[in-house]
């Protein structure tokens, strides 16, 4: 009677130090995407939740002199901010820029605002609202 070994033939399927190699690329690979996901919802939070004012345009209706823009700001109660607009002529050229306030206690805002522009203005672009 002959017994077989269970046992792997010596060097046939790889080295035990390049197990331990691999265990250390995971940690690491782990480690580091961990660390890679804390950092993009640190980002989230920052911006979603500090963020105490936004807004959009509703629509506009551009003219030769100014640019009649309707404005919908949300905000936290209490708090007060600015959005900047835009217009830009048909070429791409800005004709005109402002920053309107908000204020009060209300949190959300309906409010048509006039750009006055150097030149006929084609659009109107929100470029962003920003708490005090």
């Amino acid at each position: 009677m002959s017994t077989t070994s269970t046992r792997l033939p010596d060097n046939r399927y790889g080295r035990s130090s390049e197990e331990s190699a691999d265990r250390t690329l995971k940690i690491v690979g782990a480690v580091l995407g961990a660390l890679l996901l804390a950092l993009i919802g640190y980002f989230a939070w920052y911006y979603v939740g500090q963020n105490k004012i936004s807004g959009e345009v509703i629509k506009f209706s551009p003219g030769k002199t100014a640019v009649t823009v309707h404005l919908e700001v949300r905000k936290d109660a209490g708090a007060s901010g600015y959005c900047t607009v835009r217009s830009q002529a048909e070429s791409g050229a800005e004709v005109g820029r402002a920053d309107f306030r908000f204020t009060g206690d209300a949190t959300r805002i309906d409010r048509v605002v006039t750009l006055r522009t150097t030149s006929p203005g084609t659009t109107a672009e929100l470029l962003g609202c920003y708490p005090d």
